[in-house]
């Protein structure tokens, strides 16, 4: 694998930069499994539609989710494939039992 340019690297800070808030973790997290809807998403991670409106707008801009409008209403779903393999690999470590990590 190439070493990323300095562009890419500031993409990449800037992109773990934004999962860095508890909050757009969730929302980005409730984007994985199927299209859903600004409302659906404030329930899912117990906030207002207005926050959840903030952060996908975020999200947008890093190009981690994308919005299909329906009618009235817009149906938000991780950008594409990378990020969903990205997230699935943060909670897979985040659940290994690291009891016999130690640096002692």
């Amino acid at each position: 694998m190439n070493a990323p340019s300095d562009a890419q690297i500031a993409i990449i800070a800037e992109t773990y930069r934004l999962l860095g808030d508890p909050t757009r973790l969730r929302v980005l997290l409730a984007c994985l499994a199927a299209p859903i809807a600004v409302g659906d998403i404030a329930k899912a991670v117990n906030a207002s539609p207005s926050l959840v409106s903030h952060h996908l707008r975020l999200l947008r801009a890093a190009r981690l989710v994308r919005g299909t409008r329906r009618n009235r209403q817009v149906f938000y779903e991780t950008a594409d494939d990378h990020i969903a393999h990205m997230l699935a690999d943060m909670i897979e470590h985040a659940m290994e039992d690291h009891s016999e990590d130690s640096d002692t």
